[in-house]
């Protein structure tokens, strides 16, 4: 029986049973398997490591365990330079783009309402989340640990909060979203581009109130689904200046 000494750095702990976190530990296991399985079985998925140090070195997940040694694991880095290091994933996507699983609906919708490209369906199964993260080079956002450990997927985070808002708290933070959410650019339906409009070339689409009240439009380019500025703008408002995400900055 072989041994190593494991330590798991910041949010990785997060997938570890509390006496294994933030602490280094050791981990037994027969012959020399690749550090990426042994990380897996840990219970970490590969997709949340962007740096593992064996007895000091950087290595690729590939790389063979040997009797004695001293790996530390590092998550996804996505505000700092690794150059020199060997990085486990390729470079971070600096204008995100998600597909999003089946259960987070609403987070789907939130991110398309600050401007970021989010695929969802109701109807995604984790093979065609997969697919779709692969051709697309999308993130996959999901709270499903297993669909992490496919080794197709590269880009990939799991939520540790529950409710939407909240979600989308932690993906700002995490991934430091707010320099390049671009609100009010795309449908929150379909996810489509919203283009300007001029009123006189939908006025037969507007409800009778809405002619009357306002003159600013846009319009999916995809479903036709028209937006103003109308009740529910205020709400949505307030939630972007809480991110500090002014429409001056999203052009």
């Amino acid at each position: 029986m072989n041994r190593a000494e494991f330590r798991f750095y910041e949010e990785l702990n997060d997938f570890l049973p509390p006496e294994r976190r933030r602490v280094s530990f050791e981990h037994p296991f027969f012959g020399n398997p690749a550090v990426k399985d042994t990380v897996e079985a840990l219970g970490v998925p590969h997709s949340e490591v962007d740096l593992i140090l064996v007895n000091g070195e950087s290595v690729s997940f590939s790389h063979h365990l040997k009797d004695g040694d001293r790996v530390a694991v590092y998550p996804v880095f996505e505000s700092f330079d690794l150059f020199g290091l060997t990085r486990l994933r390729e470079r971070p996507l600096r204008k995100p783009s998600f597909v999003v699983d089946v259960h987070l609906g609403k987070l789907a919708r939130y991110l398309r309402l600050f401007g970021f490209d989010s695929v969802y369906r109701n109807d995604l199964e984790d093979e065609e989340i997969i697919r779709i993260a692969e051709e697309q080079k999308r993130i996959i956002l999901t709270r499903d640990l297993g669909i992490l450990k496919n080794g197709r997927v590269t880009h990939g985070y799991w939520l540790r909060s529950l409710g939407p808002q909240d979600q989308l708290d932690e993906l700002f933070e995490r991934l430091e979203l707010a320099h390049c959410a671009r609100p009010f650019t795309r449908c929150v339906h379909c996810n489509g581009v919203l283009e300007p409009r001029e009123k006189g070339a939908i006025l037969d689409l507007l409800p009778p109130a809405t002619r009357e009240c306002y003159d600013e439009f846009a319009q999916c380019a995809s479903c036709a689904q028209i937006y103003w500025k109308g009740s529910h703008y205020g709400a949505l408002r307030a939630l972007i200046d809480r991110y500090a995400v002014t429409l001056e900055r999203a052009g």
